[in-house]
């Protein structure tokens, strides 16, 4: 009986020790930020590489926003670090901009996961006297959003062909 009580308190200290290297942060599957945008990442490649697609919920235009894609690279990370990454967006079809977002994955104590970026859109203007105003900088926040297995990000995607046509 000793023996199993004493195994039972290892187990216990043991498991509550976890270290962020046993806590891994994965960025592929699907995230949401403060704004309710939403991203999807596919697998990661052993080089870091990955790609996937981003739904924002805010636009510089008046048009509806579509899924656009989205490519970057991941840096493994170090003993007892969490990965960095870096990834662009082409606003496609809806938007003459482009995005450039850094950051990091972390996960808590309780296993949440968190991605914090800063981000670079860069807009194009007519003219070089316009250039003052075509970067924006800012900063977003994503959790990860638990779903079924699967691409779903089209799914959460509004229709731009019905957000088009007048309603009867």
């Amino acid at each position: 009986m000793r023996s199993g009580a004493f195994a039972l308190v290892l187990t216990l200290a043991l498991a509550s020790c976890v270290t962020p290297v046993e806590r891994k942060c994965h960025l592929s599957g699907l995230w949401r930020n403060e704004q309710d945008s939403l991203m999807e990442i596919s697998a990661v490649r052993d080089d870091g590489d990955f790609q996937g697609k981003y739904l924002t919920r805010v636009t510089l235009a008046s048009v509806c926003a579509r899924v656009s894609p989205l490519k970057g690279a991941q840096q493994q990370p170090g003993e007892g670090g969490w990965p960095t990454f870096a990834f662009t967006v082409r606003w496609d079809k809806f938007s003459n901009a482009t995005t450039a977002f850094a950051g990091q994955c972390f996960v808590d104590t309780g296993g949440k996961e968190t991605l914090t970026t800063m981000w670079l859109l860069r807009e194009a203007v007519g003219s070089l006297e316009e250039d003052w105003k075509a970067t924006r900088v800012g900063r977003n926040v994503f959790t990860r959003k638990r779903t079924p297995k699967g691409k779903i990000l089209p799914i959460w995607s509004p229709s731009c062909e019905d957000a088009s046509s007048p309603t009867p």
